[in-house]
């Protein structure tokens, strides 16, 4: 089990800041869409069906909804239920004193008006005699969040209106320019760095929400959520990628571009640096055509989909949208292809080693958990495991696809265990919980929840730690006590109670010490067959890819018969001393379809 340990670092402060600012508006998402689409089809008279009556929604919900929705959102981070009521209300003081959208004076007074209300709390509520905690409570937060929203008013109402107008006119001016794309250098290498959630959802959303309320639409939109720069690299990687990245990069490309997780592109670019050059050129590409064609989306397109970015669009931005997006695939596919046209690497898989040394450092600092073999040793750890929780930045994009990963790995195990995703910020401390999570977030991960088992991963798409995991959980079912069953009768002609009759595969267990000889065995079963006019599939497998299924004969070496015995428990096996000769294979050969 690795445990997480406290650390400090300028990029942990950097996604820590990012994650308070987006973590406002990620829940919020849905309303501002709402907002986005309601203008987008009613707004009149540049609507795509333009309604009086129904544009009557699209000022309130922007000068008045999305603000408090905001500033209750904040306020609920830093104190719960008081401090989301003490956050609105001090939201409201900022909204009624400007003229201006005010989003960013939301995620400035919920933060900050539920912080003064916990100190307030700190202070007096121990002192509060039995039988008018009712009285303290209701009046605290009643007068705290009168004054609140008095200060906001006069002080942060005005100030942040001749900050919104500077910042709107600065990024006017940039965009005039056309200086807007050089903002893509530092957004794409931030996005790799898992620092997306807070670049686009704290920052450019609520610019964007701006210029979009004041010219309809706004580019600020597309420049983190673009599908272009990942959906480039992707394709290349299929075209001439070597080994398991390229063919894992078509499903990747789909994932990415439809399903927005660009999550999933970012171990392709860890795995080779260079390729950054490719989602920077991308990057900068789109965003220049953006500009340049007039595209922008009336909302924030989350997650960051093509099929997004259209139900968004502005009514004259299809095709400064489209273009712009196939622009930047184009750009960071033909980066991305002379550099990987010019790899001499040998062809391994980059995504292994990388996973590989992620385990060694893991294990150089004590935080490893026990491998496979030494699974019986961890179960009095997992036993008591209930949920299983993966917790990342925002609580969507690779969070979700490592809950789906495991989920896939738990179903082929025959593992009944639920498995959810959600931000770090959200975890809630519980018995019975496994919270995985990335190594930079453990701390927080652990401090939400410290009563919880935790292990912390390099990365969510590729990590070995999720097999011993499974691992783990099969050594628990190994060790119950369950009433012994009836012995399999030894059929005439069978070997070891092998049901021949449901086989439909046979499988050799393929790995690294002995990769070689499973390759060797495997094809050599393979021409017997042949030779035998037998037609059953014969494959060499890695050990995590096999199915729990008793329609798979499984022929390994008593070693790592012990291995898989932990791992799976409806497989059929045929255990021999040797893979290449030994006398049983010809006796399975007869027996098989």
């Amino acid at each position: 089990m690795a445990q997480a340990k406290s650390k400090s670092s300028i990029k942990v402060k950097v996604q820590k800041f990012g994650t308070a600012l987006s973590g406002m508006i990620m829940p919020n998402i849905g309303a501002i869409i709402a907002w986005g689409l309601t203008a987008a089809f009613f707004m009149y008279p540049h609507g795509w069906f333009p309604n009086k009556d129904i544009n009557n929604l699209v000022h309130p919900m922007l000068r008045y909804l999305l603000p408090l929705l905001i500033g209750y959102t904040g306020g609920k981070m830093v104190d719960d239920e008081r401090g989301a009521v003490a956050g609105a209300i001090g939201t409201l003081g900022v909204i009624v004193g400007t003229d201006q959208p005010m989003f960013l004076g939301a995620m400035i007074m919920g933060p900050l008006s539920a912080w003064l209300l916990k100190k307030l709390d700190q202070a007096f509520q121990d002192k509060i005699k039995s039988g008018f905690e009712m009285i303290y409570n209701n009046f605290s937060l009643g007068i705290l969040g009168m004054i609140m929203a008095i200060f906001a008013y006069f002080i942060i109402g005005p100030v942040m209106e001749v900050g919104s107008q500077w910042a709107s006119a600065g990024v006017n001016a940039i965009i005039r320019v056309h200086l807007l794309p050089l903002a893509n250098i530092i957004i794409e290498p931030a996005k790799v760095l898992f620092l997306n959630n807070a670049i686009g959802n704290g920052i450019l959303v609520p610019l964007g929400i701006q210029q979009a309320a004041q010219v309809g639409k706004s580019v600020l939109f597309l420049m983190e959520s673009n599908p272009g720069p990942g959906l480039g690299i992707l394709l290349a990687f299929t075209l001439f990628g070597k080994g398991k990245s390229k063919s894992s990069a078509p499903g990747a490309a789909i994932i990415e571009f439809f399903g927005g997780v660009h999550e999933i592109y970012f171990p392709y670019v860890l795995m080779k640096p260079s390729l950054i050059l490719a989602a920077i050129g991308g990057g900068v590409t789109g965003t220049f055509l953006f500009s340049t064609l007039g595209g922008g989306l009336k909302a924030a397109a989350s997650p960051g989909s093509i099929l997004a970015i259209l139900l968004v669009s502005a009514k004259d931005a299809y095709f400064g949208n489209i273009v712009g997006v196939l622009g930047a695939a184009v750009v960071s596919f033909l980066i991305a292809a002379v550099i990987l046209k010019n790899d001499k690497s040998t062809g391994d898989d980059l995504a292994a080693k990388q996973a590989q040394m992620q385990s060694m450092k893991a294990q150089s600092k004590g935080q490893a958990m026990p491998e496979a073999e030494d699974a019986h040793e961890s179960v009095k750890s997992y036993a008591s495991v209930k949920k299983v929780i993966f917790a990342c930045d925002a609580g969507m994009g690779s969070s979700a696809m490592g809950a789906s990963l495991l989920r896939d790995k738990f179903k082929k195990a025959g593992i009944k265990l639920p498995e959810t995703n959600t931000a770090v910020r959200n975890l809630k401390d519980q018995d019975g919980l496994l919270v995985i999570t990335q190594e930079e977030l453990a701390d927080r991960a652990l401090q939400k929840t410290p009563h919880a088992m935790h292990v912390s991963v390099g990365n969510f798409l590729s990590s070995p730690k999720y097999d011993t995991i499974v691992a783990s959980f099969k050594a628990l079912t190994q060790v119950e006590d369950k009433p012994k069953e009836k012995p399999v009768e030894k059929k005439p002609g069978s070997i070891e109670g092998i049901d021949f009759k449901k086989i439909k595969e046979v499988d050799f267990i393929r790995h690294d010490q002995h990769l070689g000889t499973a390759t060797m065995a495997t094809i050599l079963f393979h021409d017997a067959m042949k030779k035998s006019n037998k037609t059953t599939p014969v494959k060499a497998v890695r050990i995590n890819e096999l199915n729990d299924e008793d329609s798979h004969l499984v022929i390994v070496t008593p070693a790592a018969n012990k291995n898989l015995a932990v791992r799976y428990s409806n497989i059929q096996t045929l255990v021999v001393n040797d893979l290449l000769k030994d006398k049983k294979l010809a006796e399975a050969i007869k027996q098989l379809n």
